[in-house]
């Protein structure tokens, strides 16, 4: 059995235990600074096992029953912090996958403009080259086929 500190009382009272699970005076009869005292898991047993009437032996039940049931209570805040953290890391790694993939997104659009532009500078040589065939004047042909002296 220990007394809890005025923090550790504070803590409490701004929490959402329920009142009956805190053994103390009430709190008219109570000296307005004074803290309760805990019993820990294994007190509470010991003092059932010296106190041999049925309403100790049903206290220590209830106060089994209770640790019980805090021990389950933090074993499932840990699972679900470990739960949180492995989606955190696995929010990391599809956040990294994402940006490699913008990465190399823009890499492929830096090429392809590239490739374009090249292309462009390609088809306007192709298209001058085809302006000055057009615009050259052909010379006359020699006539083809059977040529008469007259």
């Amino acid at each position: 059995m220990f007394q809890l500190t005025k923090e550790e009382w504070r803590d409490i009272e701004n929490t959402s235990i329920i009142s009956s699970q805190i053994v103390m005076t009430s709190p008219q009869r109570r000296p307005k600074g004074a803290t309760p005292y805990a019993f820990t898991e294994h007190g509470a047993v010991m003092l059932a096992a010296v106190l041999h009437s049925p309403s100790a032996v049903q206290m220590s039940v209830m106060v089994t029953r209770a640790f019980i049931a805090m021990r389950q209570a933090i074993s499932n805040m840990l699972s679900v912090d470990l739960k949180v953290e492995q989606i955190s890391h696995k929010v990391d790694q599809l956040n990294a996958y994402v940006e490699e993939l913008l990465h190399d997104q823009n890499d492929i659009n830096d090429l392809q403009e590239q490739t374009n532009s090249e292309v462009a500078l390609q088809i306007e040589a192709i298209n001058d080259a085809l302006d000055q065939l057009r615009g050259e004047k052909a010379k006359p042909r020699n006539p083809i086929g059977f040529k008469t002296n007259k």
